[in-house]
């Protein structure tokens, strides 16, 4: 397994909060992007969807730890198999302040780390990005 490790994001809410929202995906589907993904269905611990051009993909939660973990792997068909996880941890100093850093262990054969390892990498840390805007600006009321 080829791992990868984002940079650490900073977000405005409590960890209890952050993890509420994150752990059940029912949550997600506002905020799926229409134009690159269709047909998002979910339950708590499970979606699916078709991503425009690549085609149906699954994730299922397996492990929970209240409010500091978030663990998913991939359900179905997928490129590739792969553990991802969502870490969370208050900033001790700060009240309603929470660090995230997402994690993904991917099963890649040379040739695919070699074509797609660099963007998992610029991908994750894009996703903290997302998170702090989502949850600093978009989400402000939750």
């Amino acid at each position: 397994m080829n791992k990868y490790t984002s940079k650490t994001g900073k977000i405005n809410k409590s960890n209890e909060k952050v993890y509420a929202f994150l752990s059940d995906f029912n949550n997600f589907k506002p905020l799926i992007p229409e134009d690159k993904v269709s047909g998002f269905t979910a339950t708590e611990d499970t979606c699916r969807f078709n991503i425009m051009g690549i085609g149906e993909a699954g994730l299922r939660i397996i492990e929970k730890e209240a409010i500091q973990l978030i663990k998913i792997s991939s359900d179905g068909k997928t490129p590739f198999t792969f553990l991802f996880w969502i870490q969370l941890k208050p900033i001790n100093d700060e009240i309603n302040s929470t660090a995230v850093r997402l994690t993904l262990e991917a099963d890649l054969n040379p040739m695919m780390k070699m074509m797609i390892g660099s963007h998992l990498q610029k991908g994750l840390d894009s996703m903290v990005g997302y998170m702090e805007t989502l949850f600093n600006e978009k989400l402000k009321d939750l």
